[in-house]
């Protein structure tokens, strides 16, 4: 996603399924483990000779995974901009209760230090920043890290990012910190359940040429900001019933012409509800610009809202293609 001095509005409808808060898991993982652990992170490997007991993290779809798990005692803190909205009424609010906002700007190396952590979790453009902060930066501060899977960089073009779908890199999160901190049974419990709410959208899709095309609308006015194949947007799309506009574009986030998007011409759009424009200043530019006057979208205002927690990988995600699923259905396809 953009690099987090961008923000979201995280008022959650009370329509969020709470499966995945850390607190309704059942575990038999009563222990720590016992030794040394490795995981594949980013495509590289990662040994942790005890289970993190300091974890910052940065922004709210990697704070959430770790409150997914059950993991705020393993907490020193979390960054999140402060436009990211009121922490109330979330799934999550008893878990934000218990962990140090540290920050509302984003992850540095002084908060970390301040903070005694021994793992900054982060990501490429979510805290991390070869201007500003970057994984060896802390390294020699003897600060561990741990790349969020969607971030990851992509060694073929050393810029884009993204090297998995986008719900494989959200499994395969919460198994690396399942394994990291000694709960894997929480993990595999999260991705059956996850699995299984995916499924059952899938299961109520239209057929493949009946599905609608989906533009996500992240912010910009000049150029788009939106998602391509490696963010998660693309499987929330997908599995909801949709196509994503810009499938083709082996990257995350990242910006595209207006042109492009007249020209593929989508059924409907989803806008990323976050940041200082609201959702219904963002929907009444994307009605009002002449350039997509003639588009499907825009000619019958077919525009549904998301919070940027949905649309980052994050526990919310299953939830997501739930209730994009339910107005793709509702008539929201092609005409």
């Amino acid at each position: 996603m953009r690099t987090l001095l961008s923000s979201a509005s995280l008022g959650l409808a009370a329509a969020l399924t709470l499966t995945g808060c850390g607190a309704q898991v059942a575990s038999d993982d009563k222990a720590a483990r016992p030794r040394a652990v490795t995981v594949s992170n980013c495509g590289e490997k990662v040994t942790f000779d005890t289970p993190p007991r300091r974890v910052v993290t940065n922004d709210v779809g990697i704070t959430e995974l770790m409150f997914a798990l059950g993991l705020e005692d393993r907490m020193a803190g979390y960054v999140m901009p402060a436009d990211k909205g009121s922490l109330a009424g979330l799934p999550y609010r008893d878990a934000y209760a218990k962990v140090k906002w540290l920050s509302k700007d984003r992850v540095t190396k002084e908060i970390a230090l301040a903070a005694h952590a021994d793992l900054v979790f982060a990501g490429w453009n979510y805290g991390f920043n070869e201007n500003a902060l970057t994984p060896g930066d802390l390294h020699k501060a003897g600060i561990g890290t741990y790349l969020l899977t969607e971030s990851c960089r992509n060694a073929r073009t050393g810029t884009s990012r993204g090297i998995m779908p986008p719900l494989d890199a959200l499994y395969t999160d919460l198994a690396n910190l399942g394994r990291i901190f000694g709960v894997e049974g929480r993990a595999r419990k999260l991705v059956a359940q996850y699995r299984a709410r995916v499924a059952a959208v899938r299961a109520k899709a239209p057929e493949e040429a009946q599905k609608p095309s989906v533009f996500l609308y992240d912010s910009g006015q000049d150029q788009p900001f939106t998602a391509g194949r490696y963010a998660a947007p693309e499987q929330i799309i997908s599995e909801a019933g949709g196509v994503n506009l810009l499938h083709d574009l082996k990257d995350s986030w990242t910006t595209v012409g207006w042109e492009t998007v007249v020209e593929r011409n989508p059924d409907v759009i989803v806008v990323n509800d976050y940041g200082s424009t609201s959702a219904a200043q963002k929907k009444k530019f994307l009605l009002s610009y002449p350039p997509l006057r003639d588009v499907s979208a825009v000619k019958h205002r077919r525009i549904f809202t998301l919070d940027y927690a949905d649309l980052v990988e994050s526990p919310r995600n299953p939830a997501a293609i739930e209730r994009l699923g339910a107005y793709l259905r509702e008539g929201a396809g092609r005409s």
